[in-house]
């Protein structure tokens, strides 16, 4: 048996056990375990967490790209004494592009920002077409096309850390990262407090720190895990956040808050006596861009409906949108994303200037508001710039982490006898086996829910065990 930087590895064709027979079953199989799963899940899936580290630190700070691309539209040049009639500036946006339907209007976020009037144009799909205005004279500032509100470069960087501009096929890869974050994480977390207790001199000095006086491998591995010691917390939070609206395993999350009925309530749009119309329903009105036909919608209704809300109690930013059929209710919807946050929701009856039905915030169950505010904090806007730094400093150190965890493989290369490999030698096969019996009784059960709940995580450590089953079988009929 030789050894390396990772622990004791067997000789090829020996399974995991010493003397080549049947494993000893005891507790260092499971560390054994668990080096070999972080070991093959840092070669084979880093890759895929370091796109989403860069790609995550790019949109991290898209509000200060869209501020230096298009500030001269989302900001105004000069801040006002008192704005003009929302009309008003919508019937400015109008005759400057007379093209679509009114979709939405949504206010200003802050007295230097202007009024986004929003337009749906059937050549546009998603996309629709905002025109910004200056609150103050009503003067039109420019138009971009947007989507679900985001600048085109927002849109852009977002669908690029989502699926690299790959279609279905892309989203595969970020969920695969996330859902194998926190497994790499974990599994570092265990190996380094379980080394460092190890040790004589252990401390928490010695597990937060790198060892500065260490040199070679054991200064890049000191460096890897001490770091990761550190951003675990956020690897963590990614991780679980990311998931929440990933294809395979955010359907899972939705069934699970479905089932312990923590959805977000739903803004009834429908006017009292009113029958449901088709496609409406509490579900209706939700679209910022609405979806029915709003093309004769007077601008003074925008106006009723926001003064409306407003005496409800709605400040902020709000985004106020037509109704989408007939019988159905105006919506004036918070969406002040930034702590503390503001979500509250009215449907309003312009013709009464009166409300109809209401949600508040502080009426979401807690796994709708944690979802929701996870969602915020993953994209950077829960906590202003605060926000943005502690997630640039995230994507940074993982990606330094990454580095370091290739840096290990490479420096363990055997250099013997003038050979030099490419890598380093994999931590021992059939460390399953040297497993003691309640793990393994309690931990496939575990293993099997968890692969359920994360598909793409389950199907890749199959994956994992098929391939390390064929390798053994190779090797054995070698040797």
């Amino acid at each position: 048996m030789t050894t390396t930087e990772t622990g004791p590895v067997a000789a090829p064709g020996s399974g995991g056990a010493p003397d080549g027979g049947r494993p000893t079953r005891s507790r260092h199989g499971v560390r054994a375990l668990i080096v070999r799963l972080h070991f093959y899940a840092g070669v084979f899936v880093a890759p895929f967490l370091f796109v989403a580290a860069l790609t995550g630190l790019l949109y991290a700070f898209t509000p200060q790209f869209d501020q230096l691309l298009y500030g001269d539209r989302l900001t105004v040049e000069q801040v006002g004494d008192a704005p003009r009639p929302l009309a008003e500036q919508i019937e400015a946006a109008r005759a400057a592009h007379p093209e679509g339907t009114l979709a939405s209007v949504i206010t200003p976020p802050g007295p230097e920002d202007t009024t986004r009037v929003v337009l749906s144009l059937p050549e546009l799909g998603e996309n629709q077409r905002t025109v910004f205005v200056d609150p103050y004279t009503a003067e039109v500032q420019g138009e971009l096309t947007t989507w679900w509100g985001a600048t085109p470069l927002t849109a852009w960087l977002d669908e690029f850390h989502r699926s690299l501009h790959l279609g279905e096929f892309g989203t595969l890869y970020s969920e695969l990262a996330a859902s194998w974050l926190w497994v790499v994480a974990a599994g570092g977390l265990v190996l380094w407090a379980g080394r460092a207790r190890g040790q004589r001199a252990a401390s928490a000095r010695g597990v937060l720190f790198p060892d500065r006086s260490a040199g070679g491998v054991r200064r890049t591995r000191s460096l890897h895990a001490a770091t990761g010691v550190w951003l675990s917390l956020g690897l963590f939070f990614l991780s679980a956040t990311g998931l929440t609206w990933s294809e395979y395993a955010g359907a899972r999350f939705d069934q699970a808050v479905d089932a312990v009925r923590g959805q977000a309530p739903v803004l009834d749009t429908r006017l009292p006596g009113s029958a449901p119309a088709d496609g409406g329903g509490e579900h209706a009105g939700h679209h910022a861009g609405g979806g029915g036909d709003t093309a004769g919608v007077a601008p003074e209704d925008f106006g009723t409906a926001l003064r409306t809300a407003r005496d409800a109690g709605l400040d902020e930013t709000v985004v106020v949108t037509p109704p989408t059929g007939e019988g159905m209710a105006w919506t004036v919807t918070q969406s002040d994303n930034t702590w503390p946050v503001h979500y509250d929701g009215v449907a309003v009856d312009v013709m009464e200037a009166e409300v109809t039905d209401r949600t508040r915030w502080a009426d979401h169950p807690l796994a709708a508001k944690l979802s929701k505010l996870g969602v915020q904090g993953h994209m950077g806007v829960l906590f202003g710039i605060v926000n943005q730094v502690v997630l640039a400093a995230i994507a940074v150190g993982l990606m330094c982490v990454m580095f370091w965890g290739y840096r290990m493989w490479w420096q363990r290369r055997p250099t013997r006898d003038g050979r030099r490999a490419a890598f380093g030698r994999p931590p021992a096969r059939g460390t399953w086996r040297s497993l003691p019996w309640p793990v393994l009784l309690v931990g496939i059960p575990v293993v099997a829910v968890v692969g359920w709940a994360l598909p793409l995580f389950g199907v890749t450590l199959l994956a994992f065990l098929v391939v390390d089953v064929v390798v053994g079988v190779l090797r054995g009929q070698r040797s």
